[in-house]
């Protein structure tokens, strides 16, 4: 029961103690003490009115022991957490059996504290693995460096060999630095976007027309199935959901594993959602690393990842805009044999 309730209701159930109390006091005073003065002076009265006082303090003491154990204390309890707060050695999470406002405020501040853990956890995964993916590249391009310099009798054509992996090492490195820039930048643009409507059939045709000619001319094919009826309109910016397709029929492409790949795209409305699913009939993704795909920096196949291109921020950019649109994002094992990602996006209420 929510305070809003809780507390009028408590003090309308004390004041109706309260005021039967005194009723039947006073029925039993006026039965038996009717020979007593009329006089408010007189101090049989004053005695009389003790029981009143007592009920009236005792009924005081009530509230005010419930306003101390269930209001002022636990916030007392979560002003002192704030002070204590530490997101590296996290502290066991407050608990209050209540399903009031103080409850909800618990609750809430919990969840801060899990975001605000995780926040610290993407930043520390990050570092490392922004640390990890350039001393891979670093050290094969130190290694041939050295051989270079150490070898003088090396062929012409070993010499190339080695300018060329040189090559596609350093550029490696470049991709990497220009990707975090990039999705770095993006964040900076989700805190300043700007949403307009957009009619949700217009958007999955555009989508579907775009892309079913870029596949066309790598070889693949694009199915598309879109289910919006007239005037179902979404609230986006359609450039940043522009590159939630990108990044997905990328990956599709980069990832389906298949010389004849086909794409199948999906959009419907469900109650106050519209629906997008991109789908392939690639080698897929085992369903352990389902999960993981949406973490920054995360690749199924580490040995790929230099030769096909990508760090892992592409997902994870796609969450980023969609969450940042009031949506959500998953990914599955297809029926066609690969992988799945499936994204809604709030429908628009005028």
């Amino acid at each position: 029961m929510k305070l809003k309730i809780k507390l009028p209701l408590l003090f309308l159930v004390m004041f109706i103690v309260f005021m039967v109390s005194i009723g039947c006091y006073l029925k039993f005073i006026f039965a038996e003490y009717s020979h007593i003065s009329s006089s408010l002076l007189n101090p049989s009265y004053i005695g009389l009115l003790f029981p009143i006082f007592a009920v009236a303090c005792f009924i005081f003491i009530i509230l005010i022991m419930y306003i101390y154990f269930f209001i002022e204390k636990p916030i007392r309890l979560l002003n002192t957490r704030l002070e204590r707060i530490n997101i590296v050695h996290p502290l066991p999470p407050l608990v209050l059996r209540s399903n009031d406002e103080i409850g909800d405020l618990y609750n809430h501040f919990n969840n801060m504290e899990k975001r605000l853990q995780l926040a610290h956890k993407e930043q520390t995964d990050m570092i490392a693995a922004i640390a990890h993916d350039l001393k891979a590249p670093l050290t094969s391009i130190n290694g041939f460096a050295e051989l270079l310099a150490m070898q003088k009798g090396i062929s012409e054509n070993e010499k190339q060999e080695y300018y060329e992996l040189l090559q596609k090492k350093s550029k490696y490195m470049a991709e990497l630095i220009n990707d975090f820039v990039s999705f770095t930048k993006e964040k900076q643009a989700l805190d300043a976007m700007t949403l307009k409507a957009v009619e949700a059939s217009k958007l999955f045709e555009n989508i579907a027309q775009e892309y079913k000619y870029e596949l066309s001319g790598l070889g693949y094919e694009l199915v598309c199935k879109g289910l919006f009826t007239a005037n179902i309109m979404l609230m986006v910016n359609e450039i940043m959901i522009g590159r939630v397709f990108g990044n997905l029929f990328s990956n599709a492409v980069r990832y389906g594993g298949k010389s004849e790949l086909k794409v199948y795209m999906t959009g419907y409305s469900q109650e106050a959602y519209a629906y997008f699913e991109i789908e392939d009939n690639g080698i897929g993704v085992p369903d352990s690393d389902l999960s993981s795909l949406f973490l920054k920096f995360f690749t199924v196949d580490k040995s790929r990842q230099i030769e096909n291109g990508g760090i892992g921020l592409g997902l994870a950019s796609c969450k980023s805009i969609i969450e940042y649109h009031g949506g959500e994002v998953y990914a599955y094992s297809s029926e066609y044999g690969g992988l799945g990602i499936r994204f809604s996006l709030p429908l628009s209420k005028y």
